[in-house]
């Protein structure tokens, strides 16, 4: 039977939309803030790879000289900004200058997530063909690492698909306590705060992250990296936000703004997991 005349309830409480407001990557590489100017550089420095000598046979020790290599990360501006006008947020449902307000700030750090993708998409070593992750993916791209005198030093993370980390789910080593220092369940919505890591398995902080290159396909990228293989630079105090009102126009704004950029610091600190994620998608 059919209502002749129906009440309708508005809810007053927005309902968040599916969407990653948290900037959890930055912290897992190396980051420089910029007091001023359009340029960070970072320098990596070290021996070569340089050996140990016996003294000449003039008597003398044999010299050498450290390598440096300065990278540079150029600053790029960055904004979102939205406007509403005084009879859209009257005639709206929800805290139209809320929602305005939070939705921005998502915005950029979504941007600063995708900068450090960016970033780890440039690295060439990778784990061959596409392929379902598996102990031996992880074991490969672990060795990569290893073998390039990466150190194991609690500073490398992986960044995978939802797609590799079920395939991981199955291997008995990643989901049993006995061999993962963090549990998942401690921590199931680990993609979506400022922690960011799922669990600690073998040494790595392994990160769930959707919006990967070619997230749900047979051609996802996801990546195992030290921090000290990516610099990222964001100017003195990050984020800069402004919400206001045009009393002229009768309109509300907000607007986030950061200035930032990167620079890949050591190639041979990332290892590009080639993963076939079809099957899950």
């Amino acid at each position: 039977m059919s209502v002749s005349a129906p009440q309708i309830q508005f809810r007053n409480e927005t309902i968040a939309a599916f969407e990653i407001g948290a900037s959890i990557l930055r912290e897992t590489v190396t980051t420089e803030a910029v007091t001023k100017g359009n340029q960070a550089k970072f320098l990596v420095a070290g021996s070569g790879g340089a050996k140990a000598r016996t003294r000449g046979v003039n008597g003398r020790i044999p010299a050498r000289q450290n390598s440096n290599t300065q990278n540079t990360a150029t600053l790029v501006e960055w904004h979102d900004k939205v406007e509403e006008t005084g009879f859209n947020i009257f005639a709206s449902q929800g805290d139209q200058r809320a929602i305005m307000q939070k939705g921005v700030v998502d915005v950029m750090n979504r941007q600063v997530n995708d900068d450090v993708i960016d970033l780890l998409n440039q690295g060439t070593v990778n784990t061959g063909a596409a392929a379902v992750a598996s102990a031996a993916m992880v074991g490969n791209a672990k060795t990569k690492l290893q073998n390039a005198q990466v150190p194991w030093d609690g500073m490398i993370t992986a960044l995978i698909t939802p797609a590799f980390d079920e395939y991981l789910e199955q291997i008995d080593a990643y989901a049993s306590a006995d061999y993962v220092n963090l549990k998942a369940n401690e921590n199931p919505n680990a993609w979506d705060n400022r922690a960011g890591t799922v669990r600690i398995w073998k040494g790595v902080k392994w990160i769930v992250y959707p919006d990967l290159p070619g997230n749900g396909t047979n051609a996802e990228k996801c990546f195992m990296y030290h921090k000290s293989a990516i610099g990222h630079a964001m100017n003195v105090g990050d984020m800069d936000t402004a919400i206001g009102y045009n009393e002229e126009d009768d309109y509300s704004f907000a607007r986030a703004t950061c200035f930032m950029g990167g620079t890949l610091l050591q190639n041979s600190g990332i290892v590009v997991m080639n993963h076939d994620g079809s099957a899950f998608a």
